[in-house]
């Protein structure tokens, strides 16, 4: 049974896409010539997170909540991207994130992830 449908990937797609705009891809000419073929790089850099990453915390709290399994609040521990990836997700399902960071966390990346409303604990 395979994970997912192509029907669930296109749901997905058109979630990411409502919250974010698609990220460029570009052709690396002095790569591909040294692999071969061609090669295509996708820039997810140019996302709200600067990471891949905000895709799946959408994804899967947009899951949780037509399940019908959408906790009160979500826990997790992270240096970043992933924690801003839970914020955004929990911010628009209506529910509050907490997010463990350790001690001498980027600033910055404490600043993000409280911007996308995520609650900061600094531990460990």
């Amino acid at each position: 049974m395979p994970l997912f449908s192509l029907a669930d990937l296109e749901e997905a797609a058109t979630l990411v896409h409502s919250m974010m705009r698609a990220t460029p891809a570009y052709a690396w000419p002095l790569l591909s010539r040294r692999a071969g073929v061609q090669v295509v790089v996708k820039h997810e850099n140019h996302t709200p997170t600067g990471s891949f990453k905000a895709r799946g915390g959408l994804v899967y709290i947009e899951a949780l909540r037509k399940s019908g399994k959408l906790p009160h609040g979500l826990v997790t521990a992270t240096r970043g991207n992933h924690g801003q990836s839970i914020a955004i997700g929990a911010s628009r399902a209506g529910i509050p994130a907490l997010i463990v960071v350790p001690e001498g966390n980027s600033a910055e990346k404490n600043a993000a992830m409280e911007a996308f409303g995520g609650e900061i604990i600094v531990g460990g």
